[in-house]
């Protein structure tokens, strides 16, 4: 069908273009700062995770749920952000989300453990504000580049949540407590909200679109959108659960800590360069299912290697597993983008994408802790790592077919 048929979508992108062409630098500089703030605060609390725990005298389970409470917080509210962008617009979602950010995070260095966990609810729902409507937005103003600026804002998620893990610790020792450390994240929210404001000064006009376009209905009855969904949910579960045990399962096989350590940081670097190069590659062709396949492969190599070789194949499976995680999570939100015909639909197919997914990542980490609690080893749950990566790749061949949501 051709684009000008294409009612709807095109009355959503017509304005955009002109602000593309007008402001190139402006929109790019806003997305790429909203990007490094929708995961930096999250990463930044694990590697203090001990020195809070110890404040409050946490059980290890309630460290747990520290770190998992967001990602619940994302799924929950993951569903009810499209509706909000169609009635506030989507630049006034973004602002809001970005002071609520802001918010959140000064909410957990207030006295009281309650503070701790209340200020995480409100991080989870901040950050589910912009995971929802970054895909809609890309859509909206970048309609001919839209996987390839995916690439761009995953990436620089990536990188927010690799110098956020990188920096905690020597920003604990400058500001003299994990509090200092926590609440320097918050600068960077408000210096994003900064570079957004010449987004909110747009005329009326450029914000109507985004209230009147259609909705896609039963959406959730439509096998691509499960299938987009599942993909997605566990690209997730892979991602958060080795971020959560991957350093323990090196240090228990005998690896030193600082070498463990040294191989984390190795794998989160290669998925910058996943993040960036696998969505332009699924931008460039109709068919992804080659780039599905590729991905799980990578997944599925790096967890079998870590399950027979842990410590003598280290940097091997580091890299392939580097490669999956950034390049299976940019992917995952390149093929929502592409099977949707227009901005409506892909923040109303990222709400439902992002609730399923991360209520299933959410499983992961508990999941995965239990099974080892249970057996006293590593070999079953991560031998069900690699049947997730089975119900991945099923998921995702279906997603990677030349279609779209209409």
């Amino acid at each position: 069908m051709s684009r000008t048929t294409l009612s709807p979508a095109s009355t959503v992108r017509t304005p955009a273009l002109v602000r593309v062409v007008a402001h190139p630098v402006t929109a790019l500089v806003g997305i790429l700062l909203v990007s490094l703030n929708m995961r930096a605060a999250l990463s930044a609390v694990s590697p203090l995770l001990d020195d809070v725990s110890r404040d409050y005298d946490l059980s290890a389970t309630a460290g747990g749920l520290l770190t998992t409470l967001p990602v619940l917080l994302m799924g929950a509210t993951a569903p009810f952000v499209p509706r909000l962008v169609r009635r506030l617009g989507t630049e006034r979602v973004v602002a809001a989300a970005l002071l609520l950010l802001a918010v959140g995070v000064l909410l957990r260095i207030a006295a009281g453990a309650w503070a701790l966990f209340a200020g995480s609810v409100v991080l989870g729902t901040a950050i589910a504000l912009l995971n929802v409507t970054m895909p809609g937005l890309v859509k909206r103003d970048f309609p001919d580049r839209a996987a390839a600026m995916t690439g761009v804002y995953t990436t620089s998620m990536i990188v927010g949540a690799t110098l956020a893990a990188a920096l905690s610790v020597p920003m604990e020792h400058a500001f003299g407590g994990w509090r200092g450390s926590l609440a320097s994240w918050a600068v960077l929210a408000l210096v994003a909200i900064a570079a957004w404001l010449p987004q909110l000064r747009k005329a009326p006009a450029e914000h109507r679109p985004a209230t009147t376009a259609p909705r896609l209905p039963g959406l959730w009855n439509r096998p691509l959108a499960w299938q987009l969904a599942v993909f997605m949910g566990i690209q997730s579960l892979l991602s958060y659960t080795l971020i959560a045990w991957l350093p323990t399962v090196l240090t228990s096989q005998g690896m030193a800590r600082g070498t463990a350590g040294a191989v984390f940081a190795y794998s989160n670097l290669i998925q910058i360069a996943g993040a960036f190069l696998v969505p332009l590659a699924a931008g460039r062709t109709s068919d992804q299912r080659k780039l599905v396949a590729l991905m799980v492969t990578c997944n599925a190599g790096g967890i079998a290697d870590l399950l027979a070789a842990p410590v003598p194949g280290a940097w091997a499976w580091a890299t392939l597993l580097g490669v999956a995680q950034g390049g299976g999570f940019g992917l995952a939100m390149a093929l929502i983008v592409l099977r949707s015909p227009s901005a409506s639909v892909a923040s109303q197919a990222s709400g439902m994408a992002q609730m399923v997914g991360y209520f299933i990542a959410a499983a992961g980490p508990v999941g995965f802790g239990a099974l080892r609690q249970l057996t006293h080893s590593w070999n079953l749950p991560l031998a069900l790592l690699l049947l997730c990566c089975a119900i991945g790749l099923t998921a995702g061949l279906g997603a990677g077919k030349p279609r779209q949501l209409r």
